[in-house]
């Protein structure tokens, strides 16, 4: 059974990290302060996200905006 994926933020720093249990063997930047951690199987174990307030500003305030206006229970259409 895979681990589940949980987060943390570093306010300090601003770096936002989405991680469950591995080992590293690889990083693999795909976007300059965007990183993957790769374990052995090339399975994706972690996410770092460097000045993560800025790089994800055009994702949460339409996300906000969303929950706003239609509450908590929105479920997208799919």
């Amino acid at each position: 059974m895979k681990q589940e994926f949980k987060s943390f933020y570093d306010k300090e720093e601003d770096v936002l990290y989405i991680a469950r249990q591995g080992e590293e063997k690889e990083f693999v930047e795909i976007r300059p302060g965007v990183g993957l951690e790769l374990d052995g199987d090339d399975q994706i174990i972690g996410i770092e996200i460097l000045q993560a307030s800025k790089v994800l500003r055009d994702i949460i305030e339409p996300l906000y905006q969303t929950i706003s206006r239609y509450g908590e229970g929105y479920q997208a259409a799919k």
